[in-house]
């Protein structure tokens, strides 16, 4: 049985610092490290959930190229079940290339790859009668499985009795609502970034934001904050939960989705919601104090290290 199944995109990140300037075409220019890391919110995820303790799989789609095999052994090597990982001989596996500059800014370059083939047909049954938690997580980059796709998912989660989680990426062509609002009376539990929350609702203040999706048949809606924390709201309750503070943020890379998997561990453990805020917070600011998706995260124990500090 596992804790959560996480459904959605898996990339490779290529990681190139410190990039001062690009080569003129056919020449060459050095740079000091370039590192192969996992990335995409239902691998890295998946991965956090897992350091922490919980029992974690992926449900998504690669390529059969050696990517594949990296993202493949990495969540092996993780404690992550990847057998629900879909293999494509037809496409490459999504990667990007993130180039760092000198004052840690970054730029990118992504190829969707598997993940714009991925669609509702590869989520296989048997893992959603397994999982207590069925957690999508990307959606806007997965071109075949956002909107209706993504709905028949959470349909059939619910109908086995598990909770539904969904969490937001940013949608770079404007569709915002129109691809979510299928899915929205299916979700229990609604983890958006406040960005995103905005994109899709037309409106600023989370407290109204999270009233408009609630109306929209959501049961639980979780607004990322960033640095300064989150806001929860279900039925009548809300909840403003602050953030921890980070002596030093080495990488953004992966936070909100070290957020959800703090979240969801408050989830699993029974906590209550505030709980689960504050948890969701600490495993966010563990992420960004290393560099990669999930290199900050390490244990419960870190995790609850940080909890209990004054």
């Amino acid at each position: 049985m596992f804790d959560v199944a996480c459904i959605g995109i898996l990339v490779a990140d290529v990681v190139t610092r410190t990039v001062r300037t690009l080569p003129e075409t056919g020449k060459l220019t050095l740079v000091d490290h370039i590192d192969l890391f996992t990335g995409g919110c239902a691998v890295s995820s998946a991965i956090d959930m897992a350091r922490i303790g919980l029992r974690t799989a992926v449900s998504g789609k690669v390529g059969a190229d050696g990517f594949g095999s990296f993202m493949r052994g990495a969540l092996r090597q993780a404690g992550v079940e990847d057998r629900y990982v879909a293999e494509d001989p037809h496409v490459g596996t999504s990667a990007s290339v993130v180039l760092v500059d000198a004052h840690g800014e970054r730029s990118f370059l992504h190829s969707l790859g598997a993940n714009a083939v991925f669609t509702d047909t590869d989520v296989p049954e048997a893992l959603l009668e397994q999982s207590r938690i069925a957690f999508v997580a990307g959606t806007m980059l997965m071109p075949a499985f956002d909107g209706d796709s993504c709905a028949r998912v959470l349909k059939r989660a619910k109908a086995l009795g598990k909770t539904t989680a969904l969490d937001t990426a940013w949608d770079s062509k404007g569709r915002w609502m129109t691809v979510l609002k299928p899915c929205m009376p299916h979700i229990d539990l609604f983890l958006p970034s406040y960005d995103e929350a905005v994109e899709l609702s037309g409106q600023r203040d989370p407290v109204v934001i999270s009233e408009l999706f609630l109306g929209m048949g959501v049961q639980t809606v979780v607004i990322k904050l960033g640095a300064d924390g989150c806001l929860i709201r279900r039925a009548e309750e809300t909840w403003r939960i602050p953030g921890f503070p980070v002596k030093e943020v080495l990488d953004t890379t992966g936070a909100g989705d070290a957020f959800c998997a703090g979240f969801l561990t408050g989830v699993t453990l029974g906590l209550p919601m505030p709980e689960c805020g504050r948890m969701a917070n600490a495993v966010g600011a563990l992420c960004v104090s290393g560099v990669g998706a999930s290199t900050g995260i390490r244990s419960m124990d870190q995790v609850k290290a940080l909890l209990d500090r004054p």
